[in-house]
């Protein structure tokens, strides 16, 4: 049974920085695409930022502007995103999602969230 867990959420004021973590058991990460995605209340979820498997390539939205960052702990087999810069219209329930490759966007398996919030 493959169970995705993202964890590292929390409060900040803007201009903060969050580092988000996302771990998987019944399923290798490392062997993995997995792509960040945010859900505001009232809107629909969005894709954040990609990372892909064996060289690694990224993507990112075009609201992240430079300010996230996706990597890969092959160590861990988790896959992060450093959030920095954060603005209240970043304030969403953040998920994973491991994939077959970052040109697909059908979510097999999708962890519960985890919540940023950013306010004054």
């Amino acid at each position: 049974q493959v169970q995705v867990v993202e964890s590292g959420g929390g409060s900040v004021q803007p201009g903060g920085s969050l580092r988000l973590s996302c771990a998987a058991s019944g399923l290798v990460l490392n062997n993995n695409a997995v792509r960040w995605l945010r859900q505001a209340p009232g809107k629909k979820r969005e894709p954040v930022a990609c990372i892909s498997t064996s060289i690694g390539s990224v993507y990112y939205s075009n609201f992240v502007k430079g300010r996230f960052t996706i990597s890969r702990d092959s160590a861990k087999n988790t896959v992060d995103l450093q959030l920095n810069s954060l603005q209240p219209e970043d304030t969403a329930t953040y998920y994973c999602a491991p994939l077959q490759s970052c040109h697909n966007y059908e979510y097999r398996f999708v962890g519960q969230g985890t919540q940023v919030t950013v306010s004054s």
